[in-house]
């Protein structure tokens, strides 16, 4: 074999014709050799250290305990600053010192709303940068309604959040859960109602009362609730989940998203590596499997007997432009119509040329199979017109584009349990295809990792959540808390935010990630409760450089800055960019809630936030904007645990040319000019604090005078090159 190898080798080297089939035979024995040495490499993992296949071996699934702050490592107050202190005290790392106020200031602004700090701001906070003036900008920034539109853009990348999927049903509406997510993150709604809510529709515990008199009565959902119920019927592709998709989503999101397991792995074989059976991911499937989408109207009646009328209306503006064009068009409908029925079988152009209703069953499906054949489409009408027809033609076809149908009526896609499908068997399903269960192999209803079954008292959905939300379950807190601050620092406490399993390795911080749990938890799962406390941390704090010699040395110990001995460079994300350039362009829209929206090819379409930029996918088109792709958007197809920082071509481009970054520039200098006409000065000051949060340095200043040189029309330019500085990109 190895002869035969080197004398192919030899031959093909010396004979043009045989590279093709060279490369073809080298392309597939390539795939299997990287898919052998794939086994192997897996096989040298697994050996390299034990893999717990029980429940109780695996650390993510230990109890949560709260261990003791380190003592006597920082006079620090916060506990983060506590447990950091430590880990880089025992490596000999050197710690930054603190950030000045200003960037500190863009630092949390945009971590916590999104948005670049205005000068009123920078005043405000520069006249008080102590604790105590850190703790008023936190509270203010944490109680503004844009905190919620920022982190619930953070949620709803996890949370597969797309206004369009793949034959989604719930399409219409689906921007009805988004708002209800951002709804309750500003009113921070506690973690685990967060949770319970979208997977039973009910964020209460306790659903059940007795009064005064003793009567025994259901506590009803809160009437915003329904809205949460769109996290389950978004995995839909069919109202009545006849492929199960819906409960394969459930499934894989719920155990991703709040679980960080991959039970996902379990839908063909028993995960190889953590303690999830096959028949725990067709158990857990169960759970959803009755569930079914339903739409329903949110009109109230006076909509819908205006919806009425405007549809009448628009029927009637239609018919009559079409009938009109109709008669116009006539003379080569009909020629057109003759040629190509004249051209089909005898029988059938008999059976074509009756009236539908002399017509027989068999004779009307003749008419219905040949109709595509028959429909006559503009374009081939226009072939047999002369020019000038066809300007009056097209005059016809353009009044029809411009009568716009009325916007449908509002309407939201819930789920609701089917009796029908609840009362069904269920199995493990071959290759996860639905067409091909293991009647061999029965499941009922469970969870994974837990060692006894549970028992369904208050409904399949319900007792789930129970479960899955308890403060007793290690999982939730560690994963909810692990997220949130790799969305303050750009990495979590544990690397893998999706794989708390045993590939997932363990997290860096261990006790700093359990202490927070713990308290995550005493403190009721208050998600801004957690913000206040990473965000007032002198680890948060930090400068994202050190001194030369500290930077020197600690970079040979922790290069990648795991033990976050000073703040880790981030850039901003796609929405943040956008947003940034609407407020330096003066026309940033802070409205909330309401459908998504398109932005077009110019971006120029809404100055509406970005997180209300429509996304999702498509196999047979291109709908995600290209802005989104651009700057690393996620579509929503699957659960996201962190964005991807690129730095690519495209982007700077957009920045340089795109019709955008034009209309920006122009608006920015305008509003310099006109708030500073004879102080040019000034004006170069406030350009560099609105666009990057700071003032210029001297050299700085003295070269963008240099360049205005007096004249305020080249502020266009000062403009636009602050677009495209680095600096405008990063948080520091």
């Amino acid at each position: 074999m190895v002869s035969n190898l080197k004398s192919f080798r030899t031959q093909s080297s010396t004979n043009e014709w045989v590279a093709p089939a060279r490369r073809a035979i080298f392309g597939r024995v390539g795939l299997r050799l990287l898919a052998l040495w794939a086994i192997f490499a897996w096989g040298l993992v697994a050996s390299a250290r034990p893999i717990p296949k029980k429940v109780g071996e695996l650390w993510s699934l230990q109890p949560v305990v709260r261990p003791d702050v380190p003592d006597g490592v920082t006079t620090s107050k916060n506990p983060i600053d506590a447990f950091i202190a430590k880990s880089c005290q025992e490596r000999g790392l050197v710690l930054a010192g603190p950030a000045d106020p200003l960037t500190w200031l863009r630092r949390v602004t945009f971590d916590l709303t999104g948005l670049a700090p205005t000068p009123a701001e920078q005043e405000s906070y520069l006249e008080d940068p102590s604790a105590g003036g850190r703790d008023k900008a936190i509270a203010r920034l944490l109680g503004s309604e844009q905190h919620g539109v920022r982190y619930g853009r953070h949620w709803l990348d996890v949370l597969r959040y797309a206004d369009f999927d793949e034959n989604m049903p719930a399409t219409p509406g689906i921007h009805y859960w988004r708002d209800w997510v951002i709804h309750s993150i500003n009113h921070d709604l506690p973690f685990d109602d967060f949770v319970r809510a979208q997977i039973t529709g009910n964020r209460a515990v306790k659903r059940k009362t007795i009064s005064p008199e003793g009567h025994l009565s259901e506590v009803p959902p809160r009437p915003e609730d329904r809205f949460a119920l769109g996290f389950l019927a978004r995995g839909a592709t069919s109202p009545g989940n006849a492929d199960h998709q819906l409960s394969f989503s459930a499934v894989e999101t719920i155990s991703t998203a709040f679980m960080g397991m991959t039970v996902g792995c379990a839908k063909c074989h028993d995960h190889f590596f953590d303690p999830i059976r096959q028949a725990d991911y067709y158990a857990m499937k169960a759970v959803f499997d009755p569930l079914v989408v339903r739409p329903v109207d949110l009109a109230t009646p006076e909509q819908v007997f205006a919806h009425g009328r405007a549809v009448a209306e628009h029927e009637s503006r239609v018919q009559r432009v079409v009938n009109a064009m109709r008669r116009f068009i006539a003379p080569y409908h009909s020629r057109l119509y003759e040629e190509r029925l004249s051209a089909l079988p005898p029988d059938a152009q008999a059976a074509i040329r009756k009236a539908e209703k002399q017509r027989s069953a068999a004779e009307q499906k003749v008419a219905e199979d040949y109709h595509p054949i028959l429909r006559i489409d503009p374009i081939k009408i226009k072939e047999i017109m002369t020019p000038d027809v066809i300007k009056e033609y097209d005059e016809y076809l353009n009044q029809l584009a411009a009568l716009k149908a009325p916007e449908p009526l509002p309407v939201f896609w819930t789920v609701e349990d089917d009796a029908k499908r609840a009362a069904e068997k269920r199995y493990v399903l071959t290759t996860g295809d639905p067409a091909r269960p293991k009647l061999s192999q029965e499941v009922e209803p469970g969870f994974p990792l837990v060692t006894r079954p549970p028992e369904f008292r208050e409904g399949r959905r319900e007792t789930f959540g129970d479960w899955l939300t308890a403060p007793e379950n290690p999982l939730l807190a560690r994963v909810a808390v692990n997220r949130i601050w790799q969305w303050h620092f750009g990495g979590g406490l544990h690397g893998n935010p999706n794989d708390f399993g045993s590939l997932g390795a363990t997290p860096n911080h261990p006790q700093l990630l359990d202490y927070l749990a713990a308290e995550f938890i005493a403190h009721r799962f208050s998600m801004k409760w957690l913000h206040t406390l990473i965000v007032t941390s002198e680890t948060y704090q930090r400068a994202s450089i050190g001194t030369a010699e500290a930077e020197i040395a600690n970079q040979r110990i922790d290069p990648d800055n795991q033990m976050y001995w000073k703040f880790p460079l981030n850039r901003l994300e796609a929405e943040s960019i956008r947003d940034s350039l609407l407020q330096l362009a003066g026309t940033l829209d802070l409205s909330l809630g309401g459908k998504s929206f398109d932005m077009g090819s110019t971006n120029l379409s809404s100055n509406r936030r970005t997180a209300y930029l429509q996304r999702g996918f498509r196999s047979y088109q291109e709908v995600m904007p290209a802005y989104l792709q651009t700057f690393d958007g996620e579509d929503g197809r699957l659960v996201c645990p962190r964005r991807n920082q690129t730095v690519t071509a495209p982007q700077a481009l957009f920045l340089m040319n795109d019709p955008l970054s034009e209309e920006v520039s122009t608006r920015f200098a305008a509003r310099l000019a006109g708030e500073f006409p004879h102080d040019l000065t000034t004006a170069i000051r406030m350009g560099y604090r609105q666009a990057l949060g700071r003032g210029p340095t001297s050299a700085e200043e003295v070269g963008a005078g240099a360049y205005l040189a007096g004249n305020p029309a080249r502020l266009k330019g000062f403009s636009w090159a602050l677009l495209n500085l680095d600096e405008f990109l990063y948080l520091r």
